[in-house]
């Protein structure tokens, strides 16, 4: 999501330019996993539940609370002090990334609708923290899409989890008893025909990336059809373990990389 600017921006290969984001992913990295480990510290007595999750290191006793307490804080503080000191305009992002986790966490993930919302918020941070990091304006049009499809992939993920723990999903994930099915297919049907309306917007207003809208449709029906039959709505597992979704994302770059590269 970080070198999502500079990519749609086609300045993301120019001498010098790509090299300026190593160093922002490293900090995000950090940042994501310290997140990541308070949020398997406060979940632990639930995932310990869940038929996947059972097996994280926490929930499974591998790793001790005390030691995850430690690493979660190095792991945040670590990149703060860098982009305090080399790099100071990621420093509000960095900052606002892992202030809206912690809150998700403690409070937002128990609030329906509102758990979605800052998921997808989230994404929005990494992309301005991207924009920020190679001095490339972020238009409206792609923090639209973006913040859309966070949705949509939300709803997706939400509806799978219902659909993978049954009965136990209100003892795993308190606000799953707020999601009854047919609210989960209206949030995911109606941020689907969202994003790919905004996307199109986005590549009319352009003028360019026409091409790759029929790509964007299908992948957004082939996920959407993953889901409902029970397979995991998790994003990364999606794209990694279906073939045609792996194919089409890896479409969709190939196209946006040749009209602004290769042209």
């Amino acid at each position: 999501m970080l070198f999502f600017p500079p990519f749609l921006g086609g300045c993301l290969f120019l001498p010098g330019v790509w090299q300026r984001g190593l160093l922002p992913l490293g900090l995000f990295c950090l940042a994501a996993s310290a997140s990541y480990i308070f949020n398997d510290l406060i979940d632990c007595p639930s995932d310990r539940l869940h038929p996947l999750k059972s097996a994280r290191p926490l929930p499974s006793g591998a790793v001790s609370p005390h030691l995850a307490v430690w690493w979660a804080l190095l792991l945040a503080g670590i990149p703060l002090a860098v982009s305090y000191l080399f790099l100071p305009v990621l420093l509000i992002w960095l900052v606002l990334y892992l202030l809206l986790s912690v809150f998700y966490t403690l409070v937002l993930k128990k609030i329906v609708l509102l758990d979605v919302v800052t998921i997808s918020a989230l994404f929005l941070v990494r992309l301005e923290a991207g924009g920020a990091a190679f001095g490339v304006r972020v238009t409206i049009w792609l923090l639209l899409s973006v913040f859309l499809l966070a949705f949509f992939l939300s709803a997706g993920k939400r509806y799978s989890e219902s659909l993978l723990l049954g009965e136990a999903a209100c003892a795993h994930r308190g606000v799953l008893a707020c999601y009854s099915p047919c609210l989960l297919l209206g949030l995911l049907w109606g941020s689907g025909i969202s994003v790919l309306l905004t996307y199109s917007l986005y590549c009319f207003n352009h003028n360019r990336f026409i091409w790759t809208i029929p790509l964007c449709a299908y992948g957004l029906v082939r996920y959407s059809a993953r889901v409902r039959r029970g397979a995991d709505g998790d994003p990364t597992a999606s794209l990694l373990k279906d073939r045609q979704l792996f194919i089409i994302g890896l479409s969709w770059v190939s196209l946006i990389a040749a009209e602004l590269y290769f042209r």
